[in-house]
């Protein structure tokens, strides 16, 4: 359970990220579905880059544990979705 509760915690948190950038993305028709999908995929990244990144001893370990985990899902949640959006826009002109 110790090993699944970070990634549950950066998959809710990215998730959440997806949806706040996604809202802010309005030129970029995108589903609630695709904002959540992606969002949570770049949440488990982001949490797992950050959590490479604290291990490193020479880094401050100040946003370690929890913390750590739902700032790093919040954030690659966020711009995960964003480069979607992006994408996706730039899709849809070209059409």
């Amino acid at each position: 359970m110790e090993t699944l509760l970070p990634i549950i915690i950066q998959l809710v948190t990215g998730a959440i990220g997806g949806l706040g950038v996604g809202a802010a993305l309005k030129q970029a028709a995108m589903s609630a579905a695709v904002k959540i999908i992606s969002g949570a995929i770049g949440g488990v990244a982001g949490g797992q880059i950050l959590t490479r990144l604290l291990s490193d001893p020479n880094v401050a370990s100040a946003m370690s544990g929890a913390l750590g985990d739902g700032i790093g899902g919040l954030v690659g949640g966020g711009v995960l979705t964003a480069i979607v959006g992006a994408v996706m826009g730039t899709m849809k002109k070209s059409a």
